[in-house]
């Protein structure tokens, strides 16, 4: 099968793996090797995936070839014939760097935006550059794969249907609390980022906020050896997250779900089976609560549903 062609002046945002390296598309592998440019957040990261996949990131040789470009905010267009193929593109130097890429696209050139993990925008750098491709009348395309985000949402057991991605909440206690707080009432799944170093104070905020009988699914190290996917609820999960100092580390999404407080009974009667199940072997108050950490539901919404179909 012979290697497809790509459009000439044109920025492809490009998803690689989040853990697994065979989750790298043959697409993806294909548009990296034919780009002029590779933008990246850390050429150190991406040169070892990149060397890993044969994706040689040198650019042809000249006379004026400078060996740093890429490593630093000294590129200019005028290395274009003879460059290191792979530019740091990051928060940093985003403003330096995004009329540059702009400029080489419009000179004809194509180029690839890639993030260190998984598919670039989504809590990583690059916005700036998709809207200056659009302002600039670029072609900007998708060459599609990994997002954490939605890994963790398709094995959450949460409802699926509507969900709002929220990223990483503040670093600090009170500027989080606040964050929560405006997120208390919302009835769709939230997926949210966080760091190793802060995942306890953020599920204690969370538990405060939401309850702790709000149900939630703990993501960590998704497609990697040490995969964890663990369904709870908060006030479960902050006891199993600090009896374990292994799921204190690594990257990790928490997938919570959305607020089931207000629900008239056609809502709950959906979840009938399973309560009705759950009766046979369990009291009221433990199948409600069961229940409520199977479906996300509100326990008390649920235990009042329960006494009234005992009642029936």
């Amino acid at each position: 099968m012979s290697t497809p062609t790509l459009m000439p002046a044109c920025l492809y945002i490009v998803a690689t793996p989040i853990g697994n390296l065979s989750d790298m598309t043959p697409h993806a592998i294909d548009t990296l090797k034919q780009v002029a440019i590779i933008a990246c957040e850390d050429t150190r990261t991406s040169g070892r995936l990149l060397a890993h996949f044969g994706i040689d990131t040198k650019g042809s040789k000249n006379n004026n070839d400078d060996e740093t470009v890429g490593k630093d905010d000294s590129i200019t267009p005028d290395n274009k014939k003879g460059h290191n193929k792979l530019w740091a593109y990051h928060e940093h130097n985003s403003a330096i760097q995004t009329p540059k890429i702009i400029e080489m696209i419009q000179e004809g050139h194509s180029v690839a935006l890639i993030s260190d993990a998984g598919t670039p925008l989504v809590s990583d750098p690059g916005y700036q550059l998709v809207q200056a491709a659009h302002a600039a009348g670029v072609a900007v395309s998708p060459i599609v794969g990994a997002s954490a985000a939605i890994a963790a949402l398709s094995v959450a057991g949460l409802p699926s249907d509507r969900f709002s991605f929220i990223g990483f909440l503040n670093a600090k206690t009170h500027g989080r609390q606040k964050q929560l707080t405006a997120l208390k009432t919302r009835p769709e799944t939230l997926i949210f980022y966080e760091a190793p170093h802060r995942i306890v104070a953020s599920l204690k905020d969370m538990a405060e906020v939401f309850g702790t009988n709000r149900g939630v699914t703990f993501c960590r190290e998704l497609t990697k050896t040490f995969e964890t996917v663990h369904k709870s609820t908060l006030g479960a999960l902050i006891e199993f997250v600090q009896a374990d100092d292994n799921q204190q580390r690594g990257e990790m999404v928490v997938v919570v779900a959305g607020d089931n407080a207000v629900q008239d009974d056609d809502d709950i009667s959906i979840h009938d089976a399973l309560l009705q199940r759950l009766l046979i072997d369990l009291s009221v108050k433990k199948a409600a609560a069961l229940a409520a950490d199977i479906t996300g539901v509100k326990k008390n919404a649920l235990y009042q549903r329960l006494l009234e179909l005992q009642a029936e």
